[in-house]
C-alpha cells in the first residue's frame, strides 16, 4: 500500500499522453470529406465539409471507432448498414468507413511518427516511481502500435483498448467500461482510481464509473464542456496538476468538497427549473428555491419562497364543474438582484451571453454559491459572484451576498434589489388553467436601503411580511451609496449606482427578514420583520451562526461512507433537503411533511403517506421533530372523525391529501396531461393513508419509548384509527372471513374493478394484512400503558377492552386470497385482469413510468390490467418484517410456501412500471430482503439519482420527491447498516453493498446514542448512555456509557 490516498491513474491515450488526436482527426477529415464527396455524386446531396469543431469533437473525439462513424453520419441524416469488422475500407458500410478512416490514421502514422506530450511523460515517470499503479484505456485500436512507437508501453501494467474492448464487448465511451476493466484488472478501487481524458465522452465515462477523480485536459479549447460533462479539474497540460502532490491535494481537500456538494455548469432552460429546486436553501420555516438572482418567472425559471402551513383555498370551473382546490402558495420572492453598465440594458440571459456558469449547493453550511462571467452585446465581461442562506440558526432570517467585478472595462454599474409578491402560482403546468391567485398585496415600501412588503392570502387570511435591507461595499469597504425606490402595487425596487474601475469589486449583502402571522407569537408579521431587520448585522455573522447550527445537525444526522463518491455525495444531498423541509424549528410549528419539500407546488403541497418513508428518519435522529409531525394529525383528529361519519364509519379516517385544517383536499377530476382530458379521481379511497399515521405512531413509541406523549396523544390517535377500520371491516357469512371494500392500495393504478360503477377494490391484500398488524399493535399498547393510563384514552375513543378482542378476533379472520402458487393476490379479481405487454408500449411511448395516464390517452384503462405505478402488496414486506407477514397469515387460515418472498416479489416487480419514485426504494428493500443484491443495488441507485438526474422528465422542478429522498437514507441504515428498530431491542445485521467499503452513522434509540463504524468484517459500536443492551447479528452485547465495543 503506497502513501497516497490514491492507488492507480489510467490515461486516455489520443490528446492525452500522445499527440495522435490530431492525426486521428487529420484521418477523419481525409475518409468523411472524401466519402461525402462520393455521397454527393450518388444522392446529389450538396457537400458540406467535415470540420473539427462543429463534427470531430461533438460525434467522434473519443469513441470507439465504428460508433464515432454511426454518430457522425446520424447527425448528417445518412443511414448506412452497419456491415462487418472484417469490412474491405471500399465498402459503404458504418465498418468500411471505419477500416477506410484507419488507413489513413496508419500512414500517417508510419510517414510522420508519433510525438509525445512531455508533461505526461514526466507525470508517468514520477507517478510510476512512487509505486502508483498506471493504466491506459483507449478506444483505439492502435492503441498498443502507438504506445510501441512513442516507447511508451512498459509503463503500463494493463492496456484496455478497442481490441480489448471487442474481444470482451466493453462498451465505449461515454460508458465507464474500459476504465472500470483497467482498474479491475489492476485490482484498484473506482474510489481510489484517476482517470485522465481529454475528450468529453471519456470524462463522461469517468463521471459514470464513480471514479476518485477526473481530469480534463482542454487541448481543445473545451473547459467548459469537459468541466459541465464530469471533470473535476480541467487543465491545458498535465503540467498545471502539480504532479503526484497535486492530485493527493485534490483527495485531500478536493473531493472532500465534492462530498458536500452538487455542481452543475452552464445554462440549460429545459434543465433549468429542476436545478432551482435542487438548489433550494430553507431552514423548515420557508425554503427558497435556488433561481437566479437575476431571474423573473419565465418558461426557464421560477423563483418561489414557500412557507410552512401557509395555504389558500380556491374555486376553478372545470367543464361545467366547479372544483375547490388548496394550494401551497408561493408566498414571496426576495432574491431579485440584477445589474447593468452604464447605459446599457438590465442584465438579460436571453440576450448577454453567459460565458461561464457554475453554481454549487454546499450540505454542509447550507449555502447557494454562484459564479459567473457575463459578456453584453458591447463586450463588456463581467465577473458575478453570489452566496445565498436561509438561516439555520433563525428561522425567519435569510441573506445573499451579492458582487460584481467588470473584467474588461471601468464605469458605472447600476444594480437593483427587488422584493415582490408572485401574482399567482405558476409552477406546475397542470394547474395553470386554474385559479392561481393567491396572495393580495397590502402594503409596501422602502426607506433608507430598507424596503419591505405585506401580503396576505385571499381567502385563508394569512398574512406574510419581508423586510429587505441592503449594505454596498466596494473593495470591502462600506460605501456610502444613495438609494432611489421604484414602486408598484406587489412589488418595490432598490436601485444602486457605482462607479467601478476594472478588477475592482462592488458588493452588496442583502438581509431579510421573513414572517407570517400562522404562530401566536406573530400576529403582526410586517411590525415583526420591520423592528428584526434593524438587528440584522451582517452577512457574515448571519452565515456564521447558521454554519454552527447546520454543524450540530449534520454532527447528529451525518452518514459516512467510503468507497463509494456518488452515493455519498447523494445521501447528504437527500438530507440536506430532508432537513431544509423539516428542522428542529418545525417542533413549534403545526405542519407536517410536505411530499414535495418546500421546493415547489407539486400536489399543492399536501401531505400523503410519505410520511411513512419520512418519519424513522426524524425518531431516530430528532425524535421531537418526530413528535410534532404526528402532533399536526392529532390536531385533526375531529376532522379525521367527522370524515370518517360523513361515510357511514366510526373513528378516525384521515384523507388522503390533508392540508391546513385536516379535511379531504384530494381533487374529484385529474388531469391527464397526455390527452389533455378531465377525467374522475377515486384516489380518495386510499384509506391506506390512515395506517400511516397509524404505523408511524408506533414506530415513533417503539423507537422512542415515549410514554407521556402515546397516553396523552399517540394511543387516542392508534386507537381512534382501529376504531375506523374494525368498522369498515365486515363479515362475510359464506367465507366467515372479513372482508374490507372500497379502497385504493398503494398501487394508485387501479381505481375499480373492470365494468364497475363505482370506486374502489375489495381486500386489498397490503390494506388486510396491515390492518391485521395494527390491531394486534393495539394489545401491545394496552399491554404497555396498562389499564390506569388507557381508561382515559378508551372513553375519549369510545372503546372498550371488549373492542381490542374484537379486532383481535378481525385480524384472526382476514381475507388475504393467496394462489395455489403462493402468490398473494393483490385484491379480489386481479388474477382475472389483462396482462400488458409492457415491451411494447415501452418501444412506442419510451417513458412509461405513468402507464394509467397512457393507456387512458388511447381510450384503454389501467383497471382492466395487470400493471402498477409501485409497490402494493410488497409494500407490507417494507413496513413489518416478513415473518411477521406470514404470521398474520397463517393465523388468517392460509398457508404460504417457504419461499413465497420471492415468488412473489418476482410476481408483481415485473408487472409494476415504476411510476412513482417511491417504487424503487421499496422493490430494493424487498430485493436486498431476499438476496438479490445486484437487483437490490441497481434499484437503489435509481431511487438514490431520482432527483438528482430527474428521472421522471421534469417532476423535480415542480418540487424534490420527499419519500425517496429520506427513504434512501432510511434504506442505507436498514438495507445495508442492517439496523433493525421495529422491537424492543435494536438491532444490527451488517450487509454493507459491494461498493461500500465502510460506512459511520448515528442514531437514538430510546433515549440511548448510539455510534456505528462498519468496515467489512468488522462492527464497532459505542453507547451514549449506561447500559444498554444491542443485538449484533442475533447475539446480545451490553454496552456501557462512552465504551466502545468491537465485534468481527
Amino acid at each position: 500500500m503506497n502513501r497516497y490516498s490514491f492507488d492507480a491513474v489510467i490515461f486516455d491515450l489520443d490528446g492525452v499522453i500522445t499527440k495522435t488526436a490530431l492525426v486521428h482527426a487529420a484521418a477523419w477529415k481525409r475518409m468523411f470529406d472524401g466519402f461525402l464527396k462520393e455521397w454527393e455524386k450518388k444522392h446529389g446531396k450538396p457537400f458540406e465539409e467535415f470540420t473539427h469543431l462543429n463534427d470531430y469533437l461533438p460525434y467522434v473525439d473519443g469513441k470507439p471507432r465504428y460508433k464515432g462513424v454511426e454518430s457522425f453520419l446520424k447527425s448528417r441524416g445518412i443511414e448506412l448498414p452497419y456491415g462487418d469488422p472484417s469490412d474491405s475500407p471500399d465498402k459503404e458500410t458504418i465498418c468500411g468507413l471505419g477500416n477506410r478512416k484507419n488507413d489513413a490514421f496508419n500512414e500517417t502514422l508510419a510517414r510522420e511518427g508519433v510525438e509525445v506530450y512531455p508533461s505526461s511523460v514526466d507525470l508517468l515517470n514520477e507517478l510510476n516511481d512512487k509505486g502508483i499503479k498506471l493504466g491506459v484505456a483507449s478506444s483505439s485500436k492502435n492503441c498498443k502500435q502507438v504506445l510501441e512507437r512513442a516507447n511508451l508501453l512498459h509503463y503500463f501494467e494493463t492496456r484496455v483498448d478497442g481490441e480489448v474492448s471487442a474481444e470482451l464487448g466493453l462498451q465505449g465511451k461515454p460508458e465507464p467500461d474500459i476504465f472500470t476493466k483497467a482498474c479491475d484488472n489492476l485490482g484498484v478501487d473506482y474510489f481510489r482510481a484517476v482517470i485522465v481524458e481529454d475528450a468529453v465522452s471519456g470524462v463522461q465515462a469517468g463521471k459514470k464509473g464513480n471514479f476518485g477523480f477526473v481530469i480534463g485536459i482542454a487541448r481543445e479549447g473545451n473547459e467548459r464542456e469537459l468541466k459541465a460533462n464530469g471533470a473535476d479539474v480541467v487543465v491545458n497540460d498535465l503540467e498545471e496538476i502539480g504532479g503526484i502532490e497535486g492530485i493527493e491535494k485534490w483527495f485531500d481537500i478536493g473531493l472532500n468538497k465534492d462530498l458536500w456538494s452538487v455542481s452543475f455548469h452552464g445554462l440549460d432552460c429545459e434543465k433549468e427549473r429542476s436545478r432551482e429546486a435542487l438548489f433550494t436553501v430553507g431552514n423548515g420555516y420557508f425554503g427558497t428555491r435556488g433561481s437566479l438572482e437575476e431571474s423573473l418567472t419565465s418558461e426557464c425559471n421560477y423563483p418561489g419562497t414557500y412557507m410552512a402551513g401557509v395555504y389558500n383555498r380556491l374555486k376553478s370551473p372545470v367543464g361545467n364543474r366547479e372544483v375547490e382546490n388548496e394550494d401551497f402558495v408561493n408566498a414571496l420572492n426576495w432574491t431579485t438582484i440584477s445589474f447593468k453598465v452604464a447605459e446599457g440594458n438590465w442584465f438579460d440571459y436571453n440576450t448577454d451571453e453567459v460565458v461561464e456558469l457554475e453554481r454549487t449547493i454546499d450540505f454542509r453550511n447550507g449555502v447557494l454559491i454562484k459564479r459567473m462571467v457575463v459578456r453584453d452585446t458591447d463586450g463588456r465581461e463581467t465577473l458575478v459572484e453570489s452566496r445565498r442562506i436561509a438561516s439555520m440558526a433563525n428561522q425567519h432570517h435569510a441573506a445573499i451576498d451579492y458582487s460584481i467585478t467588470p473584467l474588461n472595462y471601468s464605469g458605472y454599474v447600476r444594480v437593483k434589489s427587488g422584493l415582490s409578491l408572485p401574482e399567482k402560482n405558476d409552477g406546475v403546468e397542470r394547474y395553470r388553467q386554474l385559479n392561481q391567485k393567491h396572495i393580495a398585496p397590502l402594503e409596501q415600501g422602502a426607506k433608507n436601503g430598507i424596503s419591505y412588503i405585506k401580503g396576505k392570502t385571499v381567502q385563508s387570511a394569512i398574512e406574510v411580511a419581508a423586510a429587505v435591507r441592503l449594505e454596498v461595499f466596494y473593495e470591502d469597504k462600506p460605501l456610502a451609496t444613495n438609494y432611489h425606490i421604484k414602486q408598484e402595487e406587489g412589488w418595490v425596487n432598490t436601485y444602486v449606482k457605482a462607479l467601478i474601475k476594472e478588477g475592482e469589486t462592488l458588493r452588496l449583502e442583502k438581509l431579510a427578514s421573513i414572517c407570517n402571522s400562522l404562530s401566536a407569537n406573530t400576529p403582526n408579521p410586517l411590525g415583526f420583520v420591520m423592528e428584526d431587520i434593524k438587528q440584522l448585522k451582517s452577512f457574515g455573522i448571519l452565515h456564521a451562526a447558521s454554519i454552527r447550527a447546520w454543524e450540530k445537525l449534520w454532527d447528529q444526522v451525518d452518514i459516512h461512507i467510503v468507497g463509494d463518491r456518488l452515493a455519498q455525495k447523494l445521501l447528504r444531498m437527500h438530507i440536506y433537503h430532508s432537513l431544509t423541509t423539516t428542522s428542529p424549528h418545525n417542533e413549534n410549528i403545526d405542519f407536517g411533511i410536505p411530499a414535495r419539500g418546500l421546493h415547489g407546488e407539486a400536489y399543492r403541497g399536501h401531505i400523503f403517506w410519505d410520511e411513512l418513508y419520512v418519519l424513522p428518519f426524524y425518531c431516530l435522529h430528532f425524535p421531537e421533530v418526530a413528535k410534532s409531525v404526528l402532533m399536526y394529525r392529532y390536531r385533526r383528529l375531529p376532522k379525521a372523525r367527522e370524515y370518517a361519519l360523513q361515510h357511514g364509519y366510526e373513528g378516525a379516517m384521515f384523507p388522503w391529501q390533508s392540508g391546513s385544517d385536516g379535511r379531504e383536499e384530494t381533487q374529484v377530476v385529474h388531469l391527464n396531461p397526455i390527452s389533455g382530458k378531465w377525467g374522475d379521481d377515486y384516489s380518495s379511497l386510499q384509506r391506506h393513508i390512515s395506517i400511516a399515521v397509524a404505523y408511524n405512531t408506533w414506530n415513533y413509541f417503539n423507537i422512542t419509548g415515549d410514554v407521556d406523549f402515546m397516553a396523552e396523544y399517540g394511543a387516542e390517535l392508534f386507537f381512534d384509527i382501529c376504531k375506523f377500520w374494525a368498522s369498515k371491516a365486515t363479515l362475510n357469512n359464506n367465507t366467515n372471513r372479513y372482508e374490507i371494500d372500497e379502497v385504493m392500495g398503494p398501487d394508485e393504478f387501479h381505481e375499480k374493478l373492470p365494468g364497475a360503477s363505482k370506486g374502489g377494490v375489495k381486500n386489498n391484500a397490503y390494506t388486510n394484512i396491515m390492518v391485521a398488524w395494527l390491531f394486534e399493535r393495539a394489545n401491545d399498547l394496552y399491554s404497555t400503558l396498562g389499564r390506569s393510563q388507557t381508561e382515559k384514552v378508551f372513553s375519549k375513543v369510545g372503546i372498550s377492552e371488549d373492542s381490542l378482542k374484537e379486532w383481535s378476533k378481525i385480524a384472526h379472520k382476514m381475507t388475504i386470497p393467496v394462489n395455489d402458487e403462493g402468490i398473494i393476490e393483490q385484491f379480489d379479481g386481479y388474477f382475472t385482469l389483462k396482462e400488458l405487454n409492457m415491451d411494447e408500449y415501452r418501444e412506442k411511448y419510451g417513458d412509461i413510468h405513468r402507464m394509467d395516464r397512457v393507456l387512458k390517452a388511447e381510450g384503454k384503462s389501467p383497471d382492466d390490467y395487470k400493471i402498477a405505478k409501485q409497490a402494493d402488496l410488497l409494500m407490507t414486506f417494507f413496513n413489518i418484517d416478513p415473518n411477521v407477514v406470514q404470521a398474520i397469515i397463517a393465523e388468517s387460515g392460509y398457508k404460504l410456501p417457504k419461499d413465497f418472498l420471492p415468488k412473489n416479489f418476482d410476481y408483481y416487480i415485473n408487472r409494476c412500471s415504476h411510476g412513482s419514485t417511491l417504487s424503487r426504494v421499496v422493490h430494493s428493500y424487498v430485493a436486498s430482503l431476499i438476496g438479490r443484491k445486484e437487483l437490490a443495488w441497481n434499484l437503489y441507485l435509481d431511487a438514490l439519482m431520482s432527483d438528482y438526474s430527474d428521472i421522471q422528465g421534469g417532476t423535480t422542478a415542480e418540487g424534490i420527491h420527499m419519500g425517496v429522498m429520506t427513504g434512501t437514507v432510511l434504506m442505507a441504515l436498514t438495507s445495508y447498516a442492517g439496523l433493525n428498530f421495529h422491537s424492543n431491542t435494536l438491532s444490527i445485521a451488517p450487509n454493507l453493498p459491494k461498493q461500500w467499503n465502510s460506512l459511520r452513522f448515528g442514531c437514538t434509540f430510546r433515549g440511548v446514542e448510539y455510534k456505528f463504524a462498519i468496515a467489512k468484517g468488522m462492527l464497532k459500536v459505542e453507547a451514549g448512555k449506561d447500559k444498554s443492551t444491542i443485538l449484533v447479528n442475533g447475539k446480545p452485547y451490553t454496552l456501557y456509557a462512552n465504551e466502545e465495543i468491537s465485534i468481527k
